[in-house]
């Protein structure tokens, strides 16, 4: 018996995924997105409407991934694993328990370390060393199931948003090659997470890319790294304009904006208002 397959994203990491599947001789028996007309200003949105074409496979547009309409077509299409990658809202017991094997997710850090949102954003803020994707069956909590297996990315003291993002959809891509024969042949092994070890990141909004004068240089630059492409980028308030700066330059002795021990100096910014 051939495992049925589905999957649901609405950004680029998933798309990657989905496309490393086909490219590697997988197939899927059904896509799931959001409707055209939600999330469209979301980090990395993207829709599916050219590789469903491309594969011959149904696509679902939908509101939440909680909709009964969700439930009623996994069944009918009889599916075994359901993939939710990028996608931001929550599924609740009955979808994860719809597909006769289950869900599995990804997600951009080390589990159980940075649980939670941002997690791209909050690795170079918090000056990581190292960082990396986990690929895990999905369970109630968030970013609190079983681990099928794990990527590490090495992180360098100037790597911003963009590089990172692009690292993290590359990782995406090696565990959906590493790991998809186990999955469709029912041989993955299930590691629990150890909850001693775990930590939440919160949430991150765009007003939380505000740099202020009181910000150390190290803490600016970090923070200009961290919200730039495909983030929307840190801003300095200069009276009534805002400067949206997407790259900049710290120094100790010369510069644009002051901080607290040097200034920080726009590279590639606009200016706002």
């Amino acid at each position: 018996m051939k495992m049925k397959m589905a999957f649901a994203t609405c950004v680029q990491l998933g798309l990657s995924c989905i496309e490393e599947i086909y490219r590697i001789g997988g197939e899927l028996d059904l896509l799931i997105t959001l409707k055209d007309e939600k999330a469209k200003n979301k980090s990395g949105r993207i829709y599916l409407n050219e590789i469903a074409n491309k594969h011959n496979v149904q696509l679902l547009k939908i509101n939440n991934i909680n909709d009964q309409e969700v439930i009623e077509t996994l069944k009918e299409h009889e599916i075994d694993w359901l993939f939710i990658i990028g996608w931001s809202q929550i599924a609740k017991k009955e979808v994860l328990e719809t597909p006769t094997k289950g869900c599995i997710g990804m997600h951009p850090t080390i589990l159980p370390v940075g649980r939670g949102r941002a997690a791209i954003p909050w690795a170079i803020l918090k000056g990581l060393k190292q960082t990396g994707v986990t690929i895990f069956k999905l369970d109630e909590g968030v970013d609190t199931g079983d681990i099928i297996g794990q990527g590490t990315i090495d992180l360098d003291k100037n790597i911003t948003a963009t590089e990172l993002y692009k690292k993290v959809d590359d990782m995406h891509v090696t565990l959906i090659t590493r790991y998809w024969d186990n999955i469709v042949n029912n041989s993955i092994t299930l590691t629990q997470q150890d909850e001693t070890k775990a930590t939440e990141w919160p949430g991150r909004k765009p007003e939380d890319g505000e740099i202020f004068n009181n910000m150390t240089m190290d803490e600016a630059d970090k923070l200009v790294r961290a919200v730039t492409h495909p983030y929307p980028g840190a801003f300095y308030k200069d009276g009534d304009k805002i400067i949206r700066i997407w790259s900049a330059k710290a120094d100790a002795n010369k510069g644009e904006i002051k901080l607290k021990d040097g200034y920080l100096t726009p590279i590639n910014y606009e200016i706002e208002g």
